[in-house]
């Protein structure tokens, strides 16, 4: 008898390979791209951050949100100026409610979304509520900022 040496790979193992990575692949893609929509979402949430502060400082110190009805009654540059890549501009409404207009993430559904932040004044405090424009969006936002 005369014994063979393998000298490689079968073309089964190599398709049995080849296919395993492609299943891997179109599991790994998607979640992948909702976890960098995620993280554009946080620089929405970091501009609005800005604003929270200036709000919350207005609130405060007139004690009253209904005093805080503006952008440039809380001491901020107009909506438009507060912009980037992912923040087409932060309005701040009528009692403080802070709007912060999303752009330029890759999901057009999100693009024109706003991402909503509301206060809630108490004595020497204020609290805040977050809302996403569209329940469809919840996957890309922090879970206290989902639409019911």
């Amino acid at each position: 008898m005369t014994k063979q040496n393998q000298q490689g790979f079968t073309l089964i193992e190599l398709m049995i390979v080849v296919a395993i990575i492609g299943i891997l692949a179109a599991v790994a893609l998607p979640a992948y791209q909702d976890y960098t929509t995620r993280a554009k979402m946080s620089e929405v949430i970091t501009f609005a951050g800005s604003a929270k502060t200036a709000v919350s400082e207005c609130i405060i110190s007139s004690g009253s949100a209904t005093d805080c009805g503006s952008n440039a009654k809380v001491g901020i540059d107009t909506a438009s100026n507060i912009s980037s890549t992912y923040v087409e501009s932060v309005t701040v409404g009528a009692n403080g409610v802070i709007t912060a207009a999303i752009q330029g993430t890759s999901v057009s559904a999100l693009d024109s979304g706003t991402l909503v932040f509301t206060p809630s004044a108490t004595t020497g405090s204020v609290s805040w509520s977050c809302e996403i424009s569209d329940s469809t969006l919840n996957k890309y936002v922090p879970q206290n900022c989902r639409k019911s």
